[in-house]
């Protein structure tokens, strides 16, 4: 038997490939003579940089660059050598997770560390980009990422404008004659799967800003620096357009990417499945599996285990899911190309218990080892 393993991370507990190793011992345990084959996944959220790096053989590194609320912070990011390629989630430098409570204020917090990322990366040799911008604690429109690599993003008087949104208040000039010259050699697939344009209603001010600490005074505010932000863009880069899907991923950080940069933004699950030619390795596979920390409602709309089903029905496979929880509405994933799905709690535990890595390693072995042991009986019989 063939068996194709690509499960999602069990956050907080397992990653992507220790999930997916555990796995590959319980069916073996089961099938000894079973070849079972894990391959990394991730949504574009947080553990990618992890699952991509480590599973095509890349390497991780840790770069201490400017945190969101300008202290410094260590970010790990991955390197795939052989294709020049850094994978980064924009939250190891400027996530809201960086930032306390009581702390949130999107007029302070900056994206200044994501350009020292990147700066970091191609001084390393990578011109192509891989970079998941989910969970941002800013709403500077991107202008922090984009003064680390050289843009001038200046007041009236020529100087740089403060970090956070509140620097937008005071840009009036825009220039690049000082940015770095290897970023015209670079291309950016932005793993974004918020369609949220850059200002208005559905912008990213008013729908994200009360998150990140936001007065609705301030969300006001913001929203009309932003614009102007735009329209100084669209003036010197035409193609700049702030209606855009997805130009108000992280802050705004979606239009500095698709504005300044060689950029794309595309499904972080499909982005995945195509670094990882993960349909390579279903096509001969007899059975798919694949979960997640969490199967709900909201698994069938662009999570990381629906992108491997749909594969899988691609090819007329069957795929089944392991959950650490499971609620009701989850039934969705039947008619999503999921098959079967098994929570693998196996007793009352609270959820610090449940999230124990130890526990959560020994409730998942557990209950992969049974359900392939009833695939192997019902195999056995239709051998009979």
């Amino acid at each position: 038997m063939n068996v194709v393993v690509a499960i999602d991370s069990l956050k907080g507990s397992l990653s992507s490939l220790e999930a997916g190793t555990v796995i590959k011992d319980s069916i073996q345990k089961v099938m000894p003579e079973a070849k079972v084959t894990v391959r990394p996944l991730a949504d574009g959220g947080e553990g990618t940089v992890e699952a991509l790096t480590l599973g095509m053989g890349g390497k991780l590194e840790t770069v201490t660059v400017t945190g969101p609320l300008g202290n410094p912070v260590s970010c790990i990011f991955g390197i795939l050598e052989e294709s020049q390629t850094a994978i980064i989630e924009m939250s190891g430098a400027a996530g809201i997770t960086l930032v306390a409570e009581q702390d949130r204020n999107p007029l302070n917090t900056t994206t200044y560390g994501v350009g020292e990322v990147i700066r970091h990366a191609i001084a390393k040799g990578c011109r192509h980009f891989i970079i998941g911008i989910g969970g941002s604690a800013t709403n500077d429109g991107g202008i922090g990422m984009l003064q680390a690599l050289g843009y001038g993003m200046l007041d009236k008087d020529g100087k740089q404008v403060p970090y956070g949104a509140k620097g937008l208040k005071e840009l009036e000039t825009i220039t690049d004659e000082y940015v770095i010259p290897e970023l015209k050699e670079c291309t950016f697939k932005i793993a974004c799967d918020v369609t949220n344009v850059l200002c208005g209603e559905q912008g990213c001010s008013a729908v994200f800003g009360p998150q990140k600490g936001a007065t609705p005074t301030m969300i006001m505010q913001m929203d009309k620096w932003l614009a102007y932000y735009a329209k100084l863009t669209c003036e010197k880069y035409p193609h700049a357009n702030a209606k855009h899907a997805g130009t108000g991923a992280a802050g705004g950080l979606g239009f500095a990417f698709l504005s300044y940069t060689n950029a794309t933004l595309e499904s972080g699950i499909k982005i995945v499945l195509e670094e990882t030619k993960l349909e390579d390795y279903i096509q001969s596979a007899d059975i798919v599996v694949t979960g997640e920390g969490r199967l709900d409602g909201q698994t069938i709309f662009g999570k990381a285990p629906i992108g491997v089903a749909g594969i899988g029905k691609k090819y007329n496979k069957k795929v089944i899911a392991f959950s650490g929880c499971v609620t009701d509405d989850a039934i969705a994933c039947n008619e999503h190309g999921i098959d079967a799905f098994f929570p693998i709690l196996r007793g009352v535990q609270t959820l610090p218990e449940a999230m124990n890595p130890a526990s959560a390693k020994k409730n998942l072995a557990a209950t992969v080892e049974q359900v392939f042991r009833l695939i192997d009986a019902v195999r056995g019989t239709e051998m009979d």
